[in-house]
């Protein structure tokens, strides 16, 4: 059974490298970004970025939707994230586990994951609560890091979603499968 302790231990990680983050991750995040925005239109959306990290996502989608919320469970990329929020008006971060998100069922258009679900100790369970907060013609859309998903492992994980997959993405570009899912 996944324990708190499973789930401190990302966050102290995140925590760790938070001051490097950008510098390390963000040309791969961007990458992610643009594949799945090519799919996904966030214009007068609101969004929702399940493990925001310093918030890079609010660049790509933050001119274009009508509201967009971070969270992660990592106090330190969220003060970075944070950062990246008041260049935009509609832009809010908060602290918060991917597995009991703090927001009313049906609540955002699109709910977004990217490099999530291989840090969480049961996906499924994740990806139940992403479903829980899209609204029923939303679109969640998730990543799944190659070198911690087998691409049949991932498959399971979403066709046990209970989530329909509607676009599928498995590109050279990207370290990871991309999936647009809806209800």
């Amino acid at each position: 059974m996944a324990t708190w302790k499973d789930k401190r231990k990302v966050m102290q990680s995140y925590d760790v490298t938070a001051e490097m983050y950008e510098e390390r991750y963000a040309e791969e995040q961007e990458r992610k970004y643009k594949k799945a925005l090519e799919k996904v239109n966030v214009s007068g959306k609101e969004l929702l970025d399940v493990g925001c990290g310093s918030g890079l996502f609010f660049r790509e989608v933050a001119k274009d939707a009508l509201m967009a919320v971070g969270v992660d469970i990592s106090r330190k990329l969220l003060f970075k994230a944070k950062e990246q929020a008041r260049a935009f008006i509609n832009a809010f971060v908060l602290q918060a586990d991917a597995d009991h998100l703090p927001f009313r069922k049906g609540c955002f258009d699109h709910v977004f994951a990217f490099t999530v679900l291989q840090n969480m100790p049961k996906p499924n369970e994740t990806l139940k609560e992403l479903k829980s907060v899209v609204k029923p013609v939303g679109r969640v859309v998730v990543t799944g890091l190659k070198k911690a998903f087998p691409l049949e492992k991932f498959m399971d994980i979403l066709e046990n979603s209970s989530l329909q997959v509607t676009v599928f993405v498995d590109d050279e570009d990207v370290n990871c499968y991309i999936a647009i899912l809806v209800v």
